[in-house]
């Protein structure tokens, strides 16, 4: 088992406040995602979390027992970085085994526990392999194999796939959630700014902005029911469009949003008109921008069949019971 419990963790840095009142309960088995903007909190999170930063106050317990005071290397953990951090001079298997080695493993467990690891990571065939002669992706799958082989009871990932291209980032995603299946009763914790990681990967994604928690939900439940102005327009590509003043008020609400896929275009008359600012194809789908005033242009999913002419005119409606409502401080009313 490897549930995590998290009361009250505040985290702060001289007279900096980084993390504050951080309550969090994580089940075992399960694959949380942090996202949030840059210097909300969520690396430093995890960071406390794996015992690399140490806790102001509050509690942090694994499995029932307090970890505050507890070093990183006995808690259980085996964490992934954003950089590969492997060993030029070793080969693949070298350094997928380099810390069963230190911690005293003899050659021939080791290298079974390493052929596992590599085998579950579609490695075998490079484990005589340098890291020099490997791609990005095989490079992190190396950095994950050598987390793997320490069986841990609990994963971070922070933010591993940001140095890679965006097909190698789908590959990865897609070998991570593989992963996750083989290693059920694992605990993943994973920090990532790309809200398509989170939404793709979680069983469950934790909202944060200025070193506080926004919302804790499933990837539909943030989308379909953002709590606030905030996690609304963070979560989703692209971004919610949102109304205020007179354009809000017939819907009872300070501001509102409405995602792009449930505003629908009209050839007579609709909720709001403007002009067509610019339309991009996309095959199946076309976004089309639109000026009605606001601040931000207006984005519309629609067909891709459908033909627009630049500075033309449209009306714009949207779908019935998608409109979210927001009161004056950011709140979902």
């Amino acid at each position: 088992m490897s549930d995590i419990r998290i009361r009250n963790l505040c985290k702060n840095f001289n007279d900096t406040e980084v993390l504050r009142n951080v309550d969090l309960d994580i089940s075992s088995g399960e694959f949380i995602v942090f996202v949030g903007p840059s210097g909300c909190g969520k690396s430093t999170l995890l960071r406390t979390i794996s015992g690399l930063e140490t806790i102001t106050s509050g509690t942090l317990e694994i499995d029932g027992k307090r970890m505050n005071e507890v070093p990183s290397s006995k808690r259980g953990i085996a964490m992934v970085f954003q950089t590969y951090a492997l060993y030029p001079h070793m080969n693949v298997a070298d350094n997928m085994g380099y810390s069963l080695k230190i911690a005293g493993h003899r050659k021939r467990e080791r290298l079974e526990m390493v052929r596992q690891a590599a085998r579950m990571l579609h490695l075998e065939d490079y484990l005589e392999r340098y890291p020099r002669e490997l791609s990005g992706g095989q490079r992190q799958r190396v950095a994950i194999g050598r987390a793997i082989v320490r069986d841990p009871k609990v994963f971070l990932f922070d933010e591993p796939l940001s140095n890679l291209d965006a097909a190698l980032r789908l590959r990865m995603r897609i070998e991570i959630s593989r992963l996750k299946g083989e290693l059920p009763n694992t605990t993943m914790i994973y920090v990532t700014h790309d809200q398509v990681e989170a939404m793709t990967m979680a069983d469950r994604i934790v909202v944060l902005k200025d070193g506080l928690i926004q919302q804790i939900g499933t990837p539909m439940e943030l989308y379909h029911n953002p709590a606030s102005l905030f996690v609304a327009e963070f979560i989703g590509s692209p971004k919610m469009n949102i109304l205020s003043g007179e354009r809000a008020a017939p819907f009872g609400a300070d501001r509102i949003g409405v995602r792009p896929e449930h505003l629908a275009l009209s050839e007579s008359s609709g909720n709001w008109q403007g002009k067509l600012v610019h339309f991009e194809r996309l095959g199946a789908d076309s976004y089309a921008y639109v000026d009605i005033g606001e601040t931000e242009l207006l984005s519309v999913r629609i067909d891709g069949n459908i033909d627009l002419e630049p500075d033309q005119t449209v009306n714009l409606v949207p779908r019935d019971r998608q409109v979210h409502r927001f009161d004056a401080v950011g709140n979902a009313v």
